[in-house]
């Protein structure tokens, strides 16, 4: 097999890269990062802090919940996944088990096929609304009829982007990068013609508590950054080392989040919508409806292309799947998101708050756990082999290959989340407001984890731990 072919098999495979396959250099993953980071998702991130939070706090509240949130999730997966050259699945053996690791797995691909539905919905969402701008539509027929088979396309278009692999991800990310510019524009756009209505209005759901409004806007920003743990470790295990991951990450995939959301934030409060979509013509005109639609429909694609990769890769892990031909498993990926998209796609997108939600419970806890095994009870030393040993033998077979002291961790700050805040309502109990939800429930996970290990699992011999 020649190098390229080689190399290219073992980008879809969830074996560890070795040094030589991991050819990504820092503006390479930078720009596949950034690709990924400032999808349309962004609006309505933006929309949800603009309920709480003026144009300046939310603006501040947002980045500063951003930038704790991609660290979090770059701290806890990164180090195993830029080490060994695995994917953020693989970095949850050592603390779930063999078998245990099923768990993050399962968030992952829940994570990720919600925020690929909701991308190709937006993508479908803009492709009709510039159809009808240009007016393309047939006699009869509304934008929303367009949306089931603008989704099915879109899902068609990112099965044949990713049949390469990850070479695939990186050219289609060196093309859409320039989205980021397109929204840019987009946010000056509002902003300059806009600009005393922007600075007049008031959100519409805020509370008479102020540290509350900022402390949920920070919490807003936390979770949705949360969420990059699905997707991150399939990304950074290109980079050969740690010093071409840290930058690209904080600033390639961790800045433009907040960035784009602006644009959600100014158009709630000024506009009553966040979908760029819907008011650039009113403000721009026709031409820059067209252009800008244009781009937000291509936007989504290199976020979801990212997200089915990470998906695919992340399925390797099981056995049954492990030796499956790349576009088999492709589809397996795709195949639920072109189902919500094709069937319930106005269903799926009313519940965004939910499952926003969701993504603070489940993985401010999994990187409290990751941080803590790594660094205060394995001190960053893992045995990559038992990573992929399945045997009850293994050193992370534990009991039956479930790790007790993970899962109830997990489990224990899940309900530290729910507790200080109500995820679908909004409700906040205790500290919430001095400390978010997310910060405690990763540092109670961690916790519980660490005494679990010590007390219960070490003394037992399992897990490895010298």
């Amino acid at each position: 097999m020649s190098e390229p072919a080689r190399q290219m098999a073992a980008d879809k495979s969830a074996w560890p890269l070795l040094l030589r396959e991991r050819t990504w250099g820092p503006w390479r993953l930078g720009v596949a990062l950034a690709t990924a980071g400032a999808a349309t998702w962004c609006y309505l991130i933006g929309e949800y802090v603009g309920y709480y939070l003026n144009f300046f706090q939310g603006s501040l509240a947002l980045f500063a919940g951003s930038m704790i949130g991609m660290l979090m999730v770059l701290v806890a997966a990164g180090p195993i996944c830029i080490r060994y050259g695995v994917e953020s699945v693989a970095s949850t053996k050592p603390q779930f088990g063999s078998r245990g690791w099923i768990i993050p797995a399962l968030m992952q691909l829940i994570s990720i096929v919600g925020w690929n539905s909701l991308l190709l919905i937006f993508f479908a969402k803009s492709s009709a609304q510039l159809l009808s701008e240009l007016g393309a539509l047939p006699e009869g027929i509304g934008a929303g009829q367009i949306v089931p088979s603008a989704t099915a396309l879109a899902c068609s278009l990112v099965f044949v982007g990713l049949l390469r692999g990850a070479s695939g991800v990186s050219r289609i990310s060196n093309i859409l990068v320039l989205h980021v510019l397109i929204g840019l524009w987009m946010l000056y756009l509002l902003i300059s013609q806009r600009w005393p209505e922007l600075i007049a209005a008031r959100p519409a759901m805020a509370q008479p508590d102020r540290l509350w409004n900022y402390t949920t806007g920070v919490e807003i920003g936390i979770t949705a950054l949360l969420s990059w743990w699905a997707y991150i470790g399939a990304m950074i295990r290109m980079a050969p080392h740690g010093r071409t991951v840290a930058l690209p990450v904080m600033l390639g995939m961790g800045a433009p989040t907040p960035l784009l959301c602006l644009i959600g934030i100014a158009g709630v409060l000024v506009l009553k919508v966040s979908d760029p979509s819907q008011w650039l013509r009113s403000v721009g005109g026709h031409l820059y409806a067209v252009t800008a639609l244009t781009f937000v429909a291509a936007a989504n694609f290199g976020t979801a292309i990212t997200g089915v990769y990470a998906s695919a890769i992340g399925l390797r892990n099981f056995r049954m799947l492990e030796r499956l031909p790349w576009w088999a498993l492709l589809l397996i990926t795709i195949m639920p998101v072109a189902i919500v998209g094709v069937l319930i796609p106005e269903l799926f997108f009313a519940r965004f708050g939910a499952f926003l939600a969701f993504l603070g419970v489940g993985f401010a806890p999994l990187c409290g756990i990751q941080i803590a095994d790594y660094y205060l009870l394995r001190h960053r030393r893992i045995n990559i082999r038992a990573i992929y040993d399945r045997s009850d033998s293994g050193a992370y077979a534990y009991w039956q290959g479930f790790n007790p002291a993970a899962v109830g961790a997990l489990a224990g700050g899940c309900a530290i989340y729910l507790y200080l805040l109500n995820p679908l309502t909004y409700e906040s109990h205790g500290p919430y407001r001095f400390l978010t939800a997310s910060l405690p429930a990763a540092f109670g996970a961690a916790l519980l984890y660490v005494l679990a290990t010590r007390w219960f699992v070490m003394p037992r011999r399992r897990g490895g731990y010298e």
